[in-house]
């Protein structure tokens, strides 16, 4: 059997190797066009920022590796330029000299990748303008650092890449300005969870500007859509990818509705026998199973090993993701699984939200604080989703959660689970299952939370309600929830006779701990509409800072 690989990154290595694994006869040829294969994209921002020193670290699989350790042709710089699924051929340019020959192949396995978005930017050719995709992309931004020596970078766009390369750029003495055209930073989060990340980039000294777009790359920086010029000798286009499709589509292979070649569960195409797999298929969901685009490495890993199993008679399927991903940004981790309250709320879900502020672990073994937004289906009781922001702790939490929520995990069964514990590592309730508590009681238990937002519309509601601030005086004069009383949670029993138990009532403290107390004590004398303030004062104070701006 002769089998054809069309891309040498991630996924098509995958699935060469892994058929070379089930089948020792079959012949096995990767073609790409590029001159670096089988490397670590997510590890480029680490080598422009000095953290990596050595850039082979990021290439460590040359031609010869793969020949030697599994028999296998890969051959760069030759790039296909079309197939014919009828009759099993493929036709391949040598880009070094200029060469054009036919192949021909029993199995095909289409591992095209993605290339980045260049919106229609006026000046963006400018040879201080990048993007980076890969280990050439790479390079040029490197040399070009190392050559012109620039002090000021502007990135457009605010995902995984632009934050990361934010640190590596001012990790290297660049003044650093984002630009997205969102009125958030990192579009993947919530809005609420979003202003974490972007306070943070503020007190590392880079400037955010949030709601606007790059109109023009001039000579001495950018000029924004809001009039806005920002001096900058390096400009970095970080907006999104999109799935490398071209010669799937010309050989008519069908695409999905996010723009990914579709493939069934074996990664199979609608021509026999030619499969995908990697950043240019389409993805779907394990929550909703609904078709998406999320382009990650650790897929483009899974999916080509689910590609080389299968061409060689395997019988291996897709389960599916959750998007789960993770990324740093100076000392902050940001971590994300399954829906955020916005998507499921476009599905149609009724969902319950918690946002549940602890250590990481006992402050007395240096546990630092770690934010946790859980979203759960109320008339399930699944969780749908996880956004983690923290120092500490982020990637256990998260991938606790994706695997909760892979096996269809309720907001009850968190509590349940058998976590490691001991001081160095976490509490002895984990964040996780303090987060499986506070949405199992607000579904099943009485104990309904309140986020910011509908804080402040009950606030302009017009509807009678009274506000408890369940802190000390000192921190409700320093700062309190509009409309709020003082009634610190150890005079609240005896008080009672002070609040309308015919309002709605709200209570509340710093993270949420002693305001969802306080709710118990009303709850247990007989009030009925009582609530707590989701994340307490601090989330509060959060998005009415935020609305403000």
């Amino acid at each position: 059997m002769r089998i054809i690989v069309i891309g040498a990154v991630a996924a098509g290595t995958s699935a060469a190797a892994k058929a070379r694994r089930s089948d020792e006869s079959a012949e096995i040829t990767i073609y790409e066009k590029d001159e670096f294969i089988s490397y670590s994209g997510c590890g480029m921002p680490y080598f422009i920022g000095g953290e990596i020193d050595n850039p082979e670290k990021l290439t460590p699989r040359d031609p010869a590796f793969f020949k030697s350790k599994y028999n296998i042709d890969v051959l760069t710089k030759h790039e296909v330029l079309y197939l014919n699924g009828e009759n099993k051929t493929v036709k391949v340019r040598n880009l070094v000299t200029g060469e054009e020959f036919e192949d021909c192949y029993d199995k095909l396995v289409l591992a095209t990748g993605a290339y980045s978005v260049k919106p229609p930017i006026e000046g963006m050719d400018k040879n201080n303008t990048f993007s980076l995709r890969n280990i050439t992309d790479m390079y040029r931004i490197k040399e070009y650092l190392e050559e012109s020596a620039p002090s000021k970078a502007t990135i457009v766009g605010s995902g995984f890449i632009g934050l990361e390369l934010c640190e590596s750029f001012k990790a290297l003495g660049l003044e650093v300005a984002v630009v997205e055209m969102l009125d958030q930073v990192t579009p993947g989060l919530d809005e609420d969870m979003a202003g974490y990340v972007e306070d943070h980039l503020s007190e590392n000294g880079v400037e955010v500007h949030t709601g606007t777009s790059v109109k023009e790359i001039t000579k001495e920086g950018v000029i924004l859509s809001s009039g806005k010029k920002i001096a900058s000798q390096m400009i970095i286009l970080a907006t999104g990818v999109r799935p490398n499709t071209k010669l799937a589509k010309e050989a008519g292979i069908h695409l999905g509705d996010s723009g990914g070649i579709k493939v069934d569960k074996k990664m199979e195409t609608n021509i026999k026998d030619i499969y995908a797999c990697g950043d240019c298929i389409e993805h779907y969901h394990v929550i909703t199973k609904k078709p998406i685009y999320r382009p990650l490495g650790s897929t483009a890993n899974k999916t080509g090993r689910i590609a080389g199993e299968n061409i060689t008679g395997g019988n291996l399927e897709f389960r599916g993701i959750l998007g789960t991903g993770i990324f740093r940004v100076f000392d902050l981790a940001v971590g994300q699984t399954g829906l955020s309250e916005k998507e499921a709320k476009s599905m149609g879900y009724d969902v319950e939200i918690s946002h549940n502020i602890k250590p990481s672990r006992p402050e007395y073994m240096g546990g630092k604080e770690i934010v946790i937004k859980a979203i759960a289906d109320r008339k399930t009781g699944r969780v749908l989703g996880v956004q983690v922001i923290g120092e500490d702790g982020v990637d256990k939490r998260v991938d606790v959660f994706a695997t909760a929520i892979t096996f269809g995990a309720k907001a009850e069964d968190l509590f349940h689970l058998d976590l490691a514990y001991a001081p160095p590592y976490s509490t002895t309730k984990d964040p996780v299952m303090y987060s499986g508590m506070i949405l199992d009681n607000a579904i099943s238990k009485g104990r309904k939370l309140l986020t910011a937002t509908q804080v402040d519309a009950l606030i302009n509601s017009g509807d009678e309600y009274v506000i408890i601030d369940a802190r000390v005086e000192g921190q409700y004069q320093k700062h309190h929830i509009p409309t709020a009383v003082n009634i610190p949670h150890n005079e609240l029993r005896e008080r009672l006779g002070e609040v309308d138990k015919e309002k709605i009532a709200v209570t509340y403290c710093n993270k949420g701990v002693t305001g969802n107390a306080a709710q118990n004590i009303l709850i247990c004398n007989g009030f009925e509409k009582v609530y707590s303030v989701s994340g307490g004062h601090k989330t509060y104070k959060r998005y009415m800072e935020k609305k403000k701006k």
